[in-house]
């Protein structure tokens, strides 16, 4: 049941990246598409988002909201104004985030020693414009995103004024802001603070854990992830905080902006498409074919975009390139990550020349023509909370064949022979997660692939399906409501 719309409500949101205007993963598309969703919503988001260089840049009609004399080391200010049709409230702290490199790290890749401080900071002015810091401005809701935003809650809960409820998202329980207890008294947090229940993590300040243990809702980004992270062998060892908090737990399947991303309008691909003109993908799989040398027969070609990493499967996937190739079919990557995983995709390719294709970094033009263009895109995650990739492929024709975990199990449905008989199949699963499970799921779609009937309606059973904001921004919006009235589950 959609929310009871028609009470405006104004949401805060406290997040180290929003897409288009800074972007290192899914958190950043999120934070970006999810105030324009809300707004169908009656829900009104601004966005409090650290002062980084291109942020600043881009700032349009900025006006200085508050001030800080001392935070954190240095001064600050508030800069209220908007930019890629967003609300921002912008941290100007240039001690703190007037740096080269990403939002995280600097150009030699390694973590600045103070993201303790930018972090808490960032927490901090999200817990006091939850108290009325801006004037005019007094939010009902303060959703912190990831370990970055995660001490908005804990700030509101050990020191807070005022009647904001707060919600954490936890977007991957990999990230936790682990930091030496020795930081904590930088943080201007009561003794209390530090301790079991609140952010005490073996010893040490876990941002993410106390922001956990003061959320008055938790969030994750899909049913199945949030009882994953309630186990053991997924909850990193926060998995009995998590369990302590089953009644504040919640899974909301991400969406994506269909805006951004629909192949009948989108400028990065060689020729635009639709369902029912699903020929002019063959376009954009000749404009891959030239952009990766590959040769022009083959078999299907699938795409992998991803980070490079063990958790994204990348090991599988060198494990058993020779056989996917062998199938046929022929395969092309793009992404970074660890040095170990892109050497052994480079040397993969240089095996298999004209058959496989590899580009280390990240394109996000390109990103959408392989989306547009490939038969199928693999994402073979060992955990993985939600994705955005295989949502991607879907409305774009490139069927997904994914690990059955997380949310890639809540947004795609198996291509076994009941489910294509039936007519609802998106795609294909593979469960356990190894070389010999990826192996045989590739090998099936490869033989849907040869049957074009069947394949035809697959493609088009995905790009038909609702991968858009609306569900979830009306379960947000719900629970928004439900936590302003005191009445959740």
């Amino acid at each position: 049941m959609g929310a009871n719309v028609g009470q405006m409500i104004d949401v805060l949101s406290v997040t180290p990246e929003v897409f288009p205007l800074i972007k290192t993963g899914g958190l950043g598309d999120v934070a970006g598409a999810l105030p324009g969703a809300l707004a169908a919503q009656d829900v009104r988001v601004r966005t409090l988002v650290p002062g980084y260089r291109t942020i600043l840049k881009t700032l349009r009609q900025g006006r200085v909201a508050a001030k800080f004399d001392m935070l954190f080391g240095g001064s600050g200010r508030l800069i209220a104004g908007r930019a890629a049709g967003l609300e921002l409230l912008v941290l100007d702290a240039p001690h703190l985030f007037d740096r080269a490199g990403g939002p995280y790290s600097g150009a030699d890749g390694q973590d600045f020693d103070d993201n303790w401080a930018r972090f808490g900071a960032l927490g901090l002015v999200g817990a006091q414009i939850g108290g009325g810091l801006v004037e005019g401005y007094n939010p009902q809701i303060v959703h912190a995103h990831d370990w970055q935003g995660a001490l908005a809650p804990v700030y509101m809960r050990y020191g807070g004024n005022g009647a904001a409820k707060s919600v954490l998202s936890v977007h991957n329980l990999a990230f936790q802001g682990q930091f030496s207890a020795d930081v904590f008294s930088g943080l201007g947090l009561p003794q209390a603070a530090f301790s079991l229940e609140g952010m005490e993590f073996y010893g040490g300040v876990g941002f993410l854990k106390g922001g956990l243990t003061s959320a008055d809702a938790i969030v994750t980004v899909s049913p199945t992830y949030a009882r994953e992270i309630t186990r053991t062998e997924a909850g990193m060892g926060l998995d009995g905080v998590l369990r302590s908090r089953l009644d504040d737990l919640y899974g909301f399947v991400n969406g994506i902006d269909t805006g951004v991303w629909d192949p009948a309008t989108d400028a990065a691909l060689e020729a635009q498409f639709s369902p029912a003109l699903i020929k002019k993908r063959e376009i954009n799989r000749q404009a891959l074919e030239a952009r990766f040398s590959l040769e022009a027969d083959g078999g299907p070609l699938i795409a992998v975009i991803s980070r490079l990493t063990e958790q994204k499967g990348i090991d599988l996937l060198l494990d058993t390139a020779d056989q996917i190739v062998g199938l046929p079919a022929r395969l092309i990557v793009l992404g970074s990550g660890e040095a170990t995983f892109e050497k052994g995709l480079l040397a993969v390719a240089a095996k298999h020349a004209g058959r496989v294709g590899v580009k280390i970094g990240y394109d996000e033009g390109l990103a959408h023509l392989m989306q547009g263009g490939a038969d199928a895109i693999l994402i073979p995650s060992r955990f993985e909370p939600c994705g955005l990739t295989q949502l991607y492929g879907l409305r774009y024709g490139a069927v997904p064949i994914v690990a059955r975990v997380g949310g890639l199990n809540d947004t795609i449905i198996d291509a076994n022979i009941a489910a294509v008989n039936a007519g609802v199949a998106t795609g294909v699963q593979f469960w356990p997660v190894n070389g010999p499970s990826l192996l045989e799921a590739v090998a099936r779609m490869v033989q849907l692939y040869k049957q074009p009937a069947i394949w035809r309606k697959l493609v088009r059973r995905g790009m038909k399906t609702d991968v858009s904001w609306r569900r979830s921004a009306e379960a947000y919006a719900d629970l928004y409501r439900a936590l302003i009235k005191g009445k959740t589950n």
